[in-house]
């Protein structure tokens, strides 16, 4: 009796894991447990830094913002409830891109949110 019943099937399970394998250092590309072992730990990081990456550029957009306020002479906050009482709808990338690209817009921008402010 052959020891597997499925040689086809568990040859191609293998080969899967070691191209997605390929790249990595040592017995990571060349041995089929390491490498598995090393493929499903980088989904695992994918998956985590998939989340971590919008994290980190709504921080980078609050601080571009945040550092735009400050040049007209408001803080991050104060805009922001500003922006909210003016009824004006952009969303933090939209606005951290005008106060890193374009400073004419964005104090426009604050000057409306002074006025509803005051």
């Amino acid at each position: 009796m052959p020891r597997s019943m499925n040689n086809v099937a568990a040859h191609k399970r293998k080969k899967k894991y070691l191209k997605l394998a390929r790249g990595y250092r040592g017995g990571r590309s060349k041995l089929y447990r390491t490498a598995r072992q090393a493929v499903e730990k980088g989904w695992l990081y994918a998956y985590r830094d998939r989340k971590n990456k919008k994290r980190e550029f709504r921080k980078l957009w609050i601080i571009r913002i945040n550092a735009g306020a400050h040049l007209n002479n408001m803080s991050y906050s104060q805009l922001i409830h500003g922006l909210k009482l003016a009824e004006v709808e952009i969303d933090r990338k939209a606005l951290a891109f005008l106060a890193f690209h374009d400073e004419e817009a964005f104090t426009q921008l604050c000057e409306v949110a002074r006025q509803k402010l005051n």
